[in-house]
């Protein structure tokens, strides 16, 4: 390391008081405004952090977001007497706190599997989806699991649990895993022959079969019991307790099941 003279040294010091500064601001950020009692970001808005796309869970269509979670959010902000906005950021913001806690966003609905490493960062609402991993591959390709992947480029999306499931059983299973940004880049780079096969949750996969039917195909489900939550600031217990209210009203009065059956095309399977 070059060693700095005492005028340097004192030069910096204007700057690291800045740094300092900006960390305590960002460490301290505090809601603008609340509704019902509960904080919000923004006055009159629920802000939404999430990652697109992510279909049926949240996706741009016609110059809006909509999708599952964009529903159930709604309903969210509607109790509150608000709008819902949503940014879309990077998931990884999302899934480390990050964009909570520098007051970014309310909350984080992005088909987030809850689990420990999670947890440390985030409070998660109750679960509202259960989910499992799945292989997705081209129609005909004789891949049926991962034993047939030896040799053979997987697909995963950054920061996901199919990432995380795909690092788990790459060196017993000897295929290579090739990361992308988003969903809808890995689902391409497996329409298109660029991996040879792709791990994500199986919701999301089957949704894109239906629109690919000719030229991709689910061949097997790998059974995970992820569960997704929302997820809200570290101790945000006021917007937690009101997203299980919400939530916990639309399945008791069957609105979570026309949400549902709206984006999944089924009722929901019965617990």
């Amino acid at each position: 390391m070059a060693r700095r003279t005492r005028r340097q040294a004192l030069a910096l010091l204007p700057a690291l008081a800045l740094a300092v500064s900006v960390v305590g601001c960002a460490e301290s950020v505090k809601p603008s405004s609340s509704s019902g009692g509960v904080p919000l970001v923004k006055q009159g808005e629920l802000t939404t952090c999430t990652h697109l796309p992510y279909k049926p869970f949240q996706y741009d269509e016609g110059g809006r977001t909509v999708g599952f979670d964009v529903d159930l959010m709604d309903l969210v902000a509607k109790e509150l007497g608000v709008q819902q906005k949503i940014v879309d950021t990077p998931f990884e913001g999302i899934q480390t706190g990050t964009d909570l806690n520098t007051g970014k966003c309310d909350l984080g609905a992005a088909a987030i599997t809850m689990n420990d490493t999670r947890r440390k960062v985030l409070d998660f609402s109750d679960p509202y989806f259960e989910a499992s991993q799945a292989l997705l591959v081209r129609k005909g390709s004789g891949i049926r699991n991962l034993d047939d992947l030896r040799g053979k480029k997987v697909g995963v999306q950054l920061a996901t649990t199919g990432e995380e499931y795909a690092h788990k059983h790459k060196d017993a299973k000897g295929y290579q895993v090739v990361q992308f940004e988003d969903l809808a880049l890995m689902e391409t780079a497996v329409l298109t022959g660029q991996v040879d096969a792709g791990v994500n949750d199986n919701g999301v996969l089957y949704d894109y079969v239906k629109g690919n039917a000719d030229k991709v195909e689910v061949t097997t489900e790998f059974e995970t019991g992820d569960q997704y939550g929302i997820a809200v600031k570290k101790g945000n217990d006021a917007l937690r307790n009101k997203i299980n209210e919400v939530v916990g009203k639309a399945r008791s009065g069957g609105e979570y099941d026309r949400i549902y059956e709206r984006w999944f095309g089924k009722k929901p399977p019965k617990k």
